[in-house]
């Protein structure tokens, strides 16, 4: 929680209709916490682009594709310019077996140089 006091202000932040609502999900109290956050934020579309993406990477078999909604996630965060893909899902985002093939098929299709890790990953030592 402190980073969203310190260093939050450093970046700008953006969600998606997908993450609002994976985080509406579950426990009442532990959900309302977390929209509280994302409260705000602009929302990256989700859109005919973004599905396009999303399809390829299936289709390259990066991800399942019972994780279609996963691939929606990259696919959005790369057409909307994102820097940092920040995710807790290391089953299928933030893979080290298959980053190496979703960055080369995102940098084929224009959109390199996001970087997709966990929150501990990008906070190091914080």
């Amino acid at each position: 929680r402190d980073w969203w006091k310190l260093e939050r202000p450093k970046f700008d932040l953006v969600t998606s209709q997908l993450t609002l609502d994976e985080a509406s999900a579950g426990d009442a109290s532990a959900a309302a916490e977390r929209l509280l956050l994302l409260d705000g934020l602009p929302l990256l579309d989700i859109n005919s682009d973004v599905q396009t993406l999303a399809a390829l990477l299936l289709s390259a078999h990066t991800m399942p594709q019972k994780a279609a909604a996963d691939a929606l996630h990259v696919a959005a965060a790369a057409i909307g310019r994102v820097k940092y893909l920040l995710t807790l899902n290391c089953k299928h985002i933030a893979n080290a077996h298959e980053l190496p093939r979703v960055y080369q098929i995102l940098a084929r299709e224009g959109f390199s140089g996001m970087l997709i890790c966990t929150p501990a990953e990008f906070l190091g030592s914080l």
